[in-house]
Order: structure tokens, then sequence, then C-alpha cells
């Protein structure tokens, strides 16, 4: 069997008006990729398309990974931001 290593993931932040997705390294902000953007308006209340969202932009996330490593990634549940990244309404 092989270990799994993470070589990226999927990170949202509420910017402003937008909740926007990028692509960022395990643990870093530093250089993400911008994928898309929802405005908030669009998600306050609704929970379904908030999801709908968050499934469309991690399956961007992993054409990105399998364009790169031949390999499907596997997905864990949502994890907090690390304190350092957390900016609010930035």
């Amino acid at each position: 069997m092989t270990a799994m290593q993470q070589i990226g993931r999927l990170a949202l932040r509420h910017e402003g008006e937008n909740w926007n997705a990028y692509y960022a390294l395990p643990g870093s902000m530093e250089e993400p990729i911008f994928l898309g953007s929802i405005r908030m308006g669009a998600i306050t209340g609704n929970q379904e398309r908030k999801q709908a969202f968050m499934d469309m932009m991690r399956e961007v996330v992993s054409d990105i990974i399998e364009a790169e490593t031949g390999a499907r990634p596997t997905w864990g549940g949502p994890t907090t931001a690390p304190e350092h990244e957390r900016a609010g309404e930035a």
C-alpha cells in the first residue's frame, strides 16, 4: 500500500462580498491559484447552493492534481483554516 501525501488543498475565503476559492499548498497561502468566486448573497441562507459551489471547486482542484500527477486525489472532510490565515472579511 502506498502512503498518501497532501500536495495541495482547496482554500475558501470570505473576501468582501465574495466567497473565493483558491488552490493552495498545504499550510500556506503563498501564491495561491484563484479558481472561482460566488457572491456571499447567493450562498447565505442557501446551504444547497453553498455545498454545490464547494463541490464544484473541489472537482476543479481534483482536475488540476490529476492533470499534473495522473492520479485523482481523495478528499477528507473540511478543516478550519490555520489562525495565521484567518482574516475575516478581507
